[in-house]
């Protein structure tokens, strides 16, 4: 696969992603956040908790199950260590999400997935 496609796939499963947190009570208040520790792929809000989310799309369903590491995991929760003063205010709870989608399944909505 091309890095285009790549990258055009892995839009849609954001779009997707923050399509299916909003049906669930989550306003989504940032998208593809790159700084030099990682990048976050989506930010949402649902009262005062504040997700950092990371979204993996894979082809087959049975390959969710490897598509997220602790390497990954790492990454996203250090952007999200710089992120947070701008979308987290000081009695916010924050947490690292995960959002596993494939073809014909419904997310995977995987919550609060790295403890430092």
């Amino acid at each position: 696969m091309s890095r285009a496609a790549a990258e055009a796939r892995g839009r849609k499963a954001e779009r997707r992603a923050a399509w299916w947190l909003r049906l669930h009570g989550w306003r989504i208040l940032g998208q593809r956040l790159r700084v030099p520790a990682g990048e976050v792929d989506l930010v949402a809000r649902r009262g005062r908790t504040v997700a950092f989310v990371e979204v993996k799309w894979r082809d087959r369903a049975a390959d969710l199950d490897h598509a997220i590491d602790q390497y990954r995991l790492r990454r996203v929760a250090a952007a999200a260590e710089m992120l947070s003063a701008r979308f987290a205010g000081p009695r916010d709870d924050i947490r690292i999400d995960v959002m596993l989608l494939a073809p014909r399944r419904l997310p995977r909505h995987l919550v609060h997935v790295w403890q430092p």
